[in-house]
């Protein structure tokens, strides 16, 4: 990959991967530096990235930085989170787009972003797996599982609303 294909690369994908990555951390300044450190380890080895294979290298590694960032975060817990775990408390909720959030969150990672890139992306069972390394198989099976486990999470909309 050429430098102008590198900046090609960037202004093209640039958009999506932060809405990728923003979906599935909901916070944009965390979103903005994993996108930025997915463009500097493409630009480490842009010389080995095939330009037509740009936008899936791109994803590819935004995703695992965003797997990583999420373990990172998961093993460090803030005062701020613990002292709100003891105050929670259950209330009926009216809003579905919340309680789909909520869902989300409860999936593991690997599900959670596969549904996402399907379902709010738009990606064919191909690309998810270029992306994630998993294969299309393994693809379909862990959309299957998140969406078993969102519509028993979510259950009847009578109830949810």
């Amino acid at each position: 990959m050429t430098v102008e294909e590198y900046n090609q690369c960037v202004r093209q994908y640039a958009d999506n991967v932060y809405r990728f990555v923003l979906k599935n951390i909901r916070d944009e300044d965390k979103a903005a530096d994993i996108v930025q450190d997915a463009y500097e380890k493409m630009w480490r080895h842009h010389k080995n990235v095939d330009p037509a294979k740009g936008k899936s290298y791109l994803f590819s590694t935004a995703y695992h930085v965003l797997i990583d960032h999420t373990r990172r975060e998961k093993h460090s817990v803030r005062m701020e989170e613990a002292d709100l775990k003891e105050h929670v408390h259950n209330q009926q909720y009216t809003d579905l787009q919340e309680v789909l959030h909520q869902a989300l969150e409860k999936l593991p990672e690997d599900q959670k972003m596969v549904v996402m890139m399907r379902d709010y992306e738009g990606y064919n069972y191909q690309e998810i797996g270029e992306i994630t390394g998993l294969s299309e198989s393994q693809v379909k099976v862990y959309i299957y599982r998140a969406r078993v486990f969102l519509r028993k999470y979510i259950g009847k909309m009578e109830v949810v609303v």
